[in-house]
């Protein structure tokens, strides 16, 4: 991934032009983004991405030919010689769409229903080399890494004692 200079380039993949126009306004309305391309396909997206050499890629999870997992692992997964960033917004909130994104390149997760704030932040985040997820999401994928029943504080000094 190449640094960039100037404004955010950032092409738009979603099927719905309602949503397309959506993102474009909130997304132009910031003084260091601006929109460089749509597709309503993920195959148009592929090649538009190649083409244009954006700096970021939103990409919704479902669209006609080519979806937006598959996009990601194109675009940015692993063993791609040069890389384009690409961010999931999308309204599916699967955990396994979440972790296909995040292992096949996916610099972040969003859900439309977080507004546009979040979607600005999405890019910026990117755009500095974080990776935000959107906060339903994180507090569910969590709670998949901790443990069942909490071990009680006083078990861990026991334990922790009797290794010294």
């Amino acid at each position: 991934m190449t640094t960039h200079l100037g404004p955010t380039r950032i092409l738009i993949a979603d099927d719905q032009e309602d949503v397309r126009s959506g993102f474009r306004l909130i997304l132009g309305s910031q003084p260091d983004m601006s929109v460089v391309g749509e597709a309503a396909d993920g195959l148009t997206a592929v090649d538009l991405a190649r083409a244009l050499r954006p700096d970021l890629v939103l990409a919704d999870i479902r669209m006609p030919g080519v979806d937006g997992l598959e996009l990601t692992r194109r675009l940015a997964g692993p063993g791609v010689p040069d890389p384009i960033r690409v961010l999931v917004v999308t309204t599916f909130d699967h955990d396994s769409y979440v972790r296909t994104a995040l292992h096949d390149g996916a610099c972040g997760f969003l859900l439309k229903r977080s507004g546009p704030g979040l979607l600005i932040e999405g890019v910026r985040a990117a755009m500095a080399g974080d990776i935000l997820i959107s906060p339903q999401l994180t507090v569910r994928l969590l709670q998949t890494l901790t443990p069942s029943a909490p071990v009680p504080y006083t078990h861990l000094r026991a334990h922790e004692t009797r290794r010294h």
